[in-house]
């Protein structure tokens, strides 16, 4: 219990900014599993509009979403990325978007091969661990 406490307490910096965001893109809220999930057409335009466009998306103790299916589906990768907040905190996002860089000036995947995603593709069944790179809409596919 306590340890779920700091958890919380340790993401919250992310977790408040993406309930900030989510309430600028007038989302819907729902509380799934101690996670806010966040959905709408906003949300859906903004995720759109990322390079990789994935379906959801975490910041902290939330989960956005390109609709309630996508949640629904991408629920157990986007799980991991929560406990990965939980584990890092407030230095989750520069240090995953370190991992990505790096990769990248490496000539590699900056997201397929984010130590962060495998550990979230790990989780993803049934199916491959990782989408197809060639595949044009496996992003849409996974989170």
């Amino acid at each position: 219990m306590m340890r779920r406490a700091i958890g919380y307490l340790w993401a919250s910096p992310n977790t408040l900014a993406a309930v900030a965001i989510g309430l600028l893109l007038c989302g819907r809220f729902r509380w799934v599993q101690g996670v806010i999930e966040i959905d709408g057409p906003w949300v859906l335009q903004t995720l759109n509009r990322l390079p990789i466009q994935p379906r959801a998306m975490t910041v902290g103790h939330v989960v956005f979403g390109t609709d309630l299916a996508a949640l629904t589906v991408t629920r157990a990768h986007e799980r991991v990325h929560v406990r990965q907040y939980e584990r890092w905190g407030p230095a989750f996002i520069p240090v995953y978007l370190g991992w990505s860089l790096w990769l990248q000036l490496r000539g590699r995947d900056g997201y397929r091969e984010n130590p962060f995603e495998v550990e979230a593709y790990a989780v993803d069944t049934p199916g491959p661990s990782m989408p197809d790179a060639a595949d044009e809409e496996s992003d849409r596919r996974w989170s």
